[in-house]
């Protein structure tokens, strides 16, 4: 098991900027691969972003890529999601989660936390 707290989501206008946190309980972080996933009424969840196990390789989707930054802390067991110039379609429920393979295995990630909602006005 893996507790994941999610942190950090809000209200924000289109084009402005927000930062999630996920902190994890435990001493194996470090051992996990993490990502952040989002789902909006009526869609899929979709995989947002992912980082391996030392913060050196990441994934983004097509959507978010230069506007968004996966980032983590060992030490602070914690990931991070820089969001910028957010768009009303970033509108959803953001959640990280963590899988003990490679981070680009993007279904099989099985840890998750509850979420926290993301919310852009127009």
């Amino acid at each position: 098991q893996v507790p994941l707290v999610e942190s950090g989501g809000g209200l924000v206008q289109a084009g402005g900027s927000l930062r999630l946190s996920c902190a994890a309980s435990g001493r194996t972080f470090s051992t996990y691969a993490m990502g952040w996933f989002r789902q909006a009424p009526g869609k899929e969840r979709e995989c947002v972003a992912a980082i391996d196990r030392s913060g050196s390789a990441t994934y983004y989707t097509g959507s978010v890529k230069g506007r968004f930054t996966i980032s983590r802390d060992n030490a602070k067991n914690t990931v991070y999601l820089q969001m910028n110039s957010l768009k009303p379609e970033d509108t959803a429920v953001y959640f990280c989660a963590a899988y003990s393979g490679p981070y680009y295995l993007i279904n099989n990630y099985n840890y998750w936390g509850q979420g926290t909602q993301v919310t852009v006005s127009s």
